[in-house]
Parts: C-alpha cells; sequence; structure tokens
C-alpha cells in the first residue's frame, strides 16, 4: 500500500514540480498514521518541498492534492497541521492485497528481474586452517540472506566465498599434521606451542598413516631444532611478546624443514590437510543451507598470475616505490592511513598484496558491485582496499564492506564440543539450524550478539523461531482440518467474499501481509536481514496468532468462511516466502 501511495504521490510530484528548476526533489516518504482519526498514511512531502519551491507547506500540500491521480484504494485525501497530506483508505484497499499475494503464486513483493545491478557478495570466507566457529556462523547466516534479499528486490547476485590457500597459515597447518604424523609413528618430540593443536589435525594425520604406514614423511634434522622457549611465571607483557616472536620463530624453523627435507611431500600433506579442512567447511555450510556459485582459491589466484597483473597495473599508474628492499603502495594518497608494503624483503607477498589482486580479479570478472562481509577485527582493513581498488579503477563505491560482530554464547551447557571450542556445527547439532540462523539474524550485525542457546532449543512461543513457524505450522493445520471436515477450500469463493474481512484483527494481519514487499526492499537496500526476522515475528506472526486466538475458519458462513480461508493462505504464502528469504523452513506440523 505504500509503495502504491508513493506511487501517486510521485505522479502528484512530476505535476506541481513542471517547469521549475529545483536543487533537491524530495523522494515522497509514506508512513502509517500513528492515530487512526488522521487517516491510515501519511507524508511530510509538502514540509519537504517547501523550501526548495518557497512557498508555504499548506500551499504546496494543497497543490499536491489537487495533483493526485484518483484512486479505488483511497475514498479520502485530507491536510493536517502544518502541511502533512493524510490517506483514508477504502475498505477493499486493505482486502485487495489477498487477491495480489495469490497472484503471484510466492513471488509476492519480489523483483526477480536483475535490473538493478550485478553485485557480488562474498562472505564466510573463513581460512581453510580448522572447522569454522560461532562467529564465522553469523558471517554465513548475514551474508546468505543479504544475498537473497539483494536477488528479492532486484538484483543480479553471484555469492562467492575466497579460500585463503595461500600463505603462513597453510605451512602451519602443513607441520601440525607432519608433527602429528610423526608422533603417531611413534617419533619423540614437542608439540610446538604455536602450531595448531586441536582433534581435527589428528584426523588428518591418521588418515595419512593409514595410507602411507608409519616410515614416509621422515626427514633428518628433527633432533638439531632448538628447545622452544615458553613463557615464565610472573612474566611480564613485553616478555610475553618477546616469547611469543620466538614461538612463531622455532614453527618457521619446522616450516622450514619440512619444506627442505619433505620436498613433493610437504606439499602432499598441505593438500591433504586443506582438503580435509575445506569438506568440512563445506558441510558445515551447507547444513546451514548457506550455498555458494564460486569458490576462489588464493593459491590458484596467484599460480595464473592474478597478483603479477595487479602489481602491473600500480606500476604503469606510477603507485608503487621500493624501500628497504621491499614493494610498496602509495596506498596514503588514497586515503589510507598509510603506504602498505607489497612485496617483503624476502620476496614474499604480503596478504594485503594477494587481496589487493584477488579483488581486481574481481572487478575484471565484470562485477560493478562489490559487497564483502568481514569480521569486526578487519575494521583497519577497509581503508587499505578501497585505496588499491580506487588506485586502480578511479572508482570510490566499487567495494561495500559490512563488518559482523562478535558472537557469545550465553549458554555453557552445549553437549557436544570439537575440541577445546565450539564450533558451529556444534552449535547446529544442538540448536538446529533453522533456530541457528534465525537466531543470528535477531540483531543487527553491528551489535554484539549473545546467542542464548537454551531458548533456540526450546520448543516455545517464547522462541522466535518457534513462535514464526508455528504460525505456518497453525495456518498448515487449518487447511488439513478443512480437508478433513469436508468443508473444503474453495479460492475463487474467498476472492469474492474479501469485503467481509472487516474486523480488527483481520485488519491488521492484512497490513501486516501489505507491508512484506516493503520489508524486502528496506532490508536489501540497508543490508539489514533482521528487518524482515523481526518482520516475521512481531507483526506477522504475531497477527495471525491473534487472529487465531480471536476468530474461527470453519463457520457455517460459507462466503465468510472461505474469505477467511483464503487470508489464511495469503498469511502462509508471506510467512513460507518471508521465512526462505532468511534460509529458514517453514514446517507444515510442530
Amino acid at each position: 500500500m505504500k509503495a502504491h501511495l508513493g506511487n501517486l504521490l510521485e505522479s502528484a510530484l512530476v505535476s506541481v514540480t513542471a517547469g521549475r528548476s529545483l536543487e533537491v526533489v524530495p523522494t515522497p516518504q509514506v508512513e502509517a498514521t500513528k492515530d487512526p482519526r488522521f487517516g491510515d498514511f501519511q507524508t511530510n512531502l509538502a514540509l519537504m518541498l517547501a523550501k526548495p519551491m518557497g512557498l508555504p507547506p499548506r500551499k504546496v500540500a494543497e497543490a499536491l492534492v489537487s495533483a493526485l491521480p484518483t484512486s479505488e484504494r483511497v475514498t479520502k485525501v485530507d491536510i493536517a497541521g502544518p502541511g502533512f497530506i493524510n490517506f483514508h483508505l477504502a475498505p477493499g484497499a486493505f482486502q485487495a492485497v489477498v487477491a495480489e499475494i495469490l497472484a503471484a503464486d510466492g513471488r509476492y513483493g519480489r523483483d526477480d528481474s536483475g535490473a538493478r545491478g550485478r553485485i557480488m557478495v562474498e562472505f564466510v570466507s573463513a581460512n581453510p586452517t580448522g572447522p569454522m566457529h560461532v562467529g564465522h556462523g553469523r558471517n554465513a547466516a548475514y551474508g546468505d540472506t543479504v544475498a537473497n534479499l539483494l536477488a528479492a528486490a532486484g538484483w543480479s547476485v553471484w555469492r562467492e566465498y575466497y579460500i585463503n590457500d595461500a600463505g603462513r597459515q597453510t605451512d602451519v597447518l602443513t607441520v601440525s599434521v607432519w608433527l602429528r604424523y610423526l608422533q603417531r609413528c611413534g617419533v619423540a618430540l614437542a608439540f610446538p606451542q604455536r602450531a595448531y593443536p586441536a582433534d581435527y589435525i589428528r584426523v588428518t594425520a591418521d588418515r595419512l598413516f593409514d595410507e602411507v604406514g608409519a616410515e614416509a614423511f621422515r626427514v633428518a634434522g628433527i633432533d638439531g631444532l632448538p628447545v622452544e622457549e615458553s613463557v615464565t611465571e610472573g612474566a611480564d607483557d613485553a616478555e610475553k611478546n618477546r616469547v611469543k616472536l620466538a614461538q612463531e620463530a622455532h614453527v618457521d624453523r619446522w616450516i622450514t624443514l619440512g619444506r627442505q627435507g619433505l620436498g613433493a611431500d610437504y606439499e602432499r600433506i598441505k593438500q591433504a590437510a586443506l582438503a580435509d579442512q575445506l569438506a568440512t567447511i563445506r558441510a558445515t555450510l551447507e547444513s546451514f543451507s548457506v550455498r555458494f556459485d564460486q569458490w576462489t582459491s588464493e593459491a590458484d589466484l596467484v599460480a595464473r598470475g592474478a597478483v603479477q597483473i595487479a602489481l602491473a597495473r600500480l606500476a604503469e599508474q606510477g603507485l608503487t616505490y621500493e624501500k628497504d628492499g621491499a614493494l610498496w603502495m602509495r596506498s596514503e594518497s588514497f586515503g589510507d592511513e598509510k603506504d602498505r608494503v607489497l612485496i617483503k624483503a624476502d620476496g614474499a607477498a604480503t596478504y594485503y598484496c594477494n587481496d589487493l589482486a584477488y579483488h581486481v580479479d574481481k572487478l575484471d570478472r565484470d562485477w560493478p558491485r562489490l559487497l564483502d562481509v568481514w569480521g569486526a577485527d578487519h575494521h583497519g582493513y577497509i581503508l587499505r582496499v578501497r585505496a588499491a581498488i580506487e588506485a586502480l579503477t578511479g572508482r570510490k563505491d566499487a567495494l561495500d564492506v559490512q563488518l559482523i560482530q562478535f558472537v557469545t554464547l550465553s549458554s555453557g551447557r552445549m553437549g557436544k564440543r570439537s575440541g577445546n571450542f565450539v564450533t558451529l556445527q556444534d552449535l547446529i547439532d544442538e540448536a538446529g539450524a533453522d533456530a541457528t540462523r534465525f537466531f543470528y539474524l535477531m540483531r543487527g550485525h553491528e551489535q554484539h550478539l549473545e546467542f542464548d542457546v537454551d531458548l533456540a532449543k526450546s520448543r516455545s512461543t517464547d522462541n522466535p523461531v518457534y513462535y514464526v513457524q508455528y504460525a505456518h505450522a497453525r495456518l498448515c493445520s487449518v487447511f488439513a482440518q478443512a480437508a478433513e471436515s469436508g468443508a473444503g477450500y474453495d479460492r475463487a469463493i474467498g476472492l469474492q467474499h474479501l469485503a467481509r474481512l472487516d474486523n480488527e484483527h483481520e485488519k491488521r494481519l492484512l497490513t501486516a501481509l501489505a507491508r512484506f514487499p516493503e520489508v524486502i526492499a528496506s532490508a536489501a537496500q540497508d543490508l539489514a536481514p533482521h528487518r524482515m526476522a523481526f518482520y516475521l515475528k512481531d507483526e506477522l506472526a504475531d497477527a495471525f496468532h491473534s487472529y487465531y486466538n480471536a476468530h474461527k475458519f470453519l463457520i457455517d458462513d460459507a462466503g465468510l468462511q472461505a474469505a477467511r480461508l483464503t487470508l489464511c493462505d495469503a498469511t502462509r504464502a508471506v510467512l513460507a516466502s518471508g521465512l526462505a528469504l532468511l534460509g529458514v523452513s517453514a514446517p507444515e506440523r510442530m
């Protein structure tokens, strides 16, 4: 309805401003009135237009009202206060949404045209060095749902996962598996404190042991490595930091020893470790109803020369220079805090360098708009990536980054934990995929989230996702009862009697249904999927439960019964559509 009234105002605006050269032409904003005495909807367009036109607001309001096209959905338009325009709707305006929903056949409120443009959404992109944790889960739920909403709002959307399978972290993973394999073979060695100690490392090591036996992957020089330092009790922060760096250097010695001593077997161990971790990540995301159109490997990106292409472009524009044996980018001139190293003195590319090349690759693949979903700890990284894109493309608007705040679990009674931390799969197994996704989306992503595991598991109306899904199941039960009783459901008759849906509960439900397209558009535009979650719970499901508790649907009056069942049919369709956008199922029984 708001969209319909907005279109009427747009038409009036064109008429009223014709022949005038206005610097600013406001966009009509329509809101529901708080007091029914002032109609059903209201706009302050005249107040916004008064200053640009140089006229009193009421004069502008009068001109707008006179220019409004007629609409069978509007019975009266009046002006209140300093220039607010109030719309009073015809009784049939509310009921008309039912026919609109059912005619759309599950696509009500959605724009599947892709006409808004092309956008790539890159999200999750967790390092393949271990299972996904609960923080990654929030990123996954947010990114996937935003992609759903953008697609429903008219965008052509591509989902991508960037696999960070190059760099030091993969070497640490490789060495961790190798050392666990050696321990399985009976080799006595102290496992480095900065390697990856969790049980999932042993899974890959045991698999390799089963494949190659106990005599493979042996090298000389293990006994020659120095003893690793440990932090002494009472050490101050400076000493702790020094020891930490020494421990990292100790891991690097193992990496060097493995690379030199294992030869091709080093790469075999690395690929086995990465394959196991990626398989786990993929399985978790699949159980979480998250899909990607493409998984892009950092290692493959480097191998096909993408980094060199990006560096060459920067050099052609005079945006790189050498200092202290390293290659730097002049990123400060593009708004970054300082210039950044691209290639270190030892010849290794920085993570920033490879990431820069990846974003160039995305733009080269004809994705003009990039949306990245990162963890909150990457805040300081935004400027330098935007600086690189601006330097190479001249565009400041190509990249949008949304940061996901941290997640804590309010319940310590998880039935299962993978090692010494809670994985996303643990949480899904405990609370269920539907509840996990819905709870992640109940709060704005820019706010910290405390995940109440006990509430998510409960089968009560206090549980938000249960409350919404129960509304859908109740609707399904209404039609099951109609079939069992022999009353049946005739949609055509129901559509003929929609005008009889006139009590307060029905009007509230109809109003909520009419808001669905607006919620899709708003949530997509502001990248705010929590609005859809709140709409489904606090508006649509709540309106239906109130209606269900106050009225009977199977009654002697055949016309009114058919109308009410038709309203239930439309409500069921919108609930299912909204839950699908959130990646949550719509059960028929609970």
